[in-house]
Formats: structure tokens, sequence, C-alpha cells
């Protein structure tokens, strides 16, 4: 049994690392610091960002964001996803980790990385209306779309498996717009409702749209190259993301809750039976958070040590 866990444990590490030699060493290097961080111990981020429904959210953001035609070509366009896979995701969760946990220095060199190589991410696209744009990756309005489409997924999915979020939603958005300035978001929302607002105004433009390109990537979404192993538990957590969007949004995407006729299965739970047993393998406290205690704890103790004597 031991050795099944651990190749289950290792098959989940290199999934979301890029890596089955234990933690990444960006992971260690996140103890050192001289401050804690945008967020800290306690805060609406924290929460969110610590449990294993973070899986279902990750996925919830991807089919979202596919929804916005030119953030779809800027990944069609320039990404690796379908040959890595898992390198395109490690180096987001990469980013997410660091800004959440690392010192306010490191998650802004993080986030001026992710600046840089996205001023090579341009194009054209054709956008809700049929009219051919231009884009570049960091533009202010399609920035806007990827922050959007995270922060519902992360608290959607916080809301439905995850501990009570300290501040409730509001404080968790209005967090996490810390994020989205960092990556040159005009007007990040500051609460639920803004949040909801300024979604909502995407489909009121008529600016999201499903192309055959949208529909490949879901497909790919749907069936990722996940090892033998894994993919019974992410059917689940695939359905469990399905369930908590828009209904708008499924809509469009062509998906829907499976069930017999009008009756769902219990995704929901389903879902939560399979991060628990994700987290059961894993641990329920990340890397990243366990570095960022243990910088937190050595800045307060440098704090509160008495200065020495001069020779």
């Amino acid at each position: 049994m031991s050795f099944v866990t651990g190749a289950f444990r290792s098959r989940l590490q290199a999934t979301f690392t890029g890596s089955d030699q234990g933690s990444p060493a960006w992971v260690d290097e996140l103890e050192q610091g001289t401050d804690a961080g945008f967020f800290g111990p306690g805060s609406a981020t924290w929460s969110v960002h610590g449990g294993q429904q973070t899986i279902v959210a990750g996925v919830r953001a991807l089919l979202v964001q596919a929804l916005h035609p030119g953030a779809l070509a800027g990944v069609a366009d320039h990404s690796r996803y379908r040959e890595d896979p898992f390198g395109r995701l490690a180096g987001t969760i990469r980013w997410i980790y660091t800004v959440s946990h690392g010192d306010t220095a490191t998650a802004t060199g993080a986030s001026n990385w992710v600046l840089r190589l996205h001023e090579r991410v341009r194009g054209q696209y054709v956008d809700g209306h049929g009219v051919t744009k231009d884009y570049a990756a960091n533009d202010p309005d399609l920035a806007r779309w990827v922050h959007l489409a995270f922060t519902d997924a992360f608290l959607r999915a916080a809301q439905q498996w995850g501990e009570p979020i300290p501040g409730g939603a509001d404080a968790y958005v209005r967090e996490w717009a810390i994020a989205g300035r960092l990556m040159h978001v005009e007007d990040a929302p500051e609460s639920e409702a803004e949040l909801r607002a300024q979604m909502d105004g995407y489909l009121d433009r008529g600016e999201l749209a499903v192309t055959p390109r949208t529909r490949e990537v879901v497909r790919f979404i749907r069936n990722p190259p996940l090892a033998r192993m894994l993919r019974p538990g992410y059917q689940a957590l695939f359905q469990g993301a399905v369930s908590t969007l828009d209904p708008r949004h499924r809509s469009m995407l062509g998906l829907r809750s499976p069930g017999v006729g009008p009756v769902e299965f219990p995704v929901a739970r389903t879902t939560g039976l399979v991060l628990d047993g994700i987290g059961a393998v894993l641990g329920n406290q990340t890397g990243t958070e366990r570095a960022a205690l243990t910088r937190i704890a050595r800045l307060e103790r440098e704090a509160g040590s008495p200065e020495q004597p001069a020779a």
C-alpha cells in the first residue's frame, strides 16, 4: 500500500510542480525574504489558496478564460500547452504561490518576470462580433479577463469545498486585487459584487465567443494526457469545476453536469471525496505556506532579538 501511495504522490507532484523529486527549489527559496508578504497568515488569500480545492479552481479558470477569443488566441498561438501542458501548469502554479506566500519583493519580481514573458505574446483574433483585432497579452482588457476568471474560479471553489474565508468573499476579492495590479490590471474588482458585475459586462457586451479553437481547448482540458492512475479522479474534479460554472458560461461551452435526465449526480460530494484523498496523500498545507511561516517566524525572532553591544 505504501508503494502505491508513494507512486500516487510522485505522479501528483510531477503534475503540479513539473518535478517528482520532492519540493522544487523555488519553494524552499520562499523561506528567504525581508517581510511577511502582501497577505500573511489569517488572510483570505491564504485560506482560499490553501486547500486542495485549488485544483478544481485551476480547471475552472482555464475553462472560463477560454471564452475570451483574445485570451485564447494568446494561449493557442504562443503556448506549448499541447506539447508540454504540465510545464505551463507548473509555471502558473509558481506565480500564484509566489505572490500568495512570498515576500513582497519576490512576489513583485515574479510578476514582472511574467510580464516580460508576455511582451512577445502578440497577434490577431476574431472577436465576439466577428471583427479582427490585434491582441497583446499585457493589454489591460485581456489581463483583466484572465484576472477575473482566476479570482472567480478560486473564490467559487473555496466557497464550495474550502474552509470559511476570513472576512468573506469581499475580503478575498479585495486582497487578490493586489495580484491583479501587479499584472497591470486596471480597476481590478475589490468586492464580490464588483467581480460579478465586471464578468457580466463581458457577456453583456458580446465579447465572449465559442469557436472551433475554444472547443479544441475544452476537449483538451476535459481529457489531458495524465498518468493512468490520475485519470478517474481528474474526471471527478473536472465535473466539479463544471458544476460551479455560471450557467451562461457552461451553456456557451456546451458542458453540463452529469446526470440521468433532469436528475443530476451528486458531483460536489464526489469531488469533495477526491479532494480529501489528494489531501491525505499530499497533506493539506502547501509547501509554499510552510516556507512562508518559516520566513515569518525568522523575521519575528530577528525583530525580537536584543541589540548587540558595540565592540
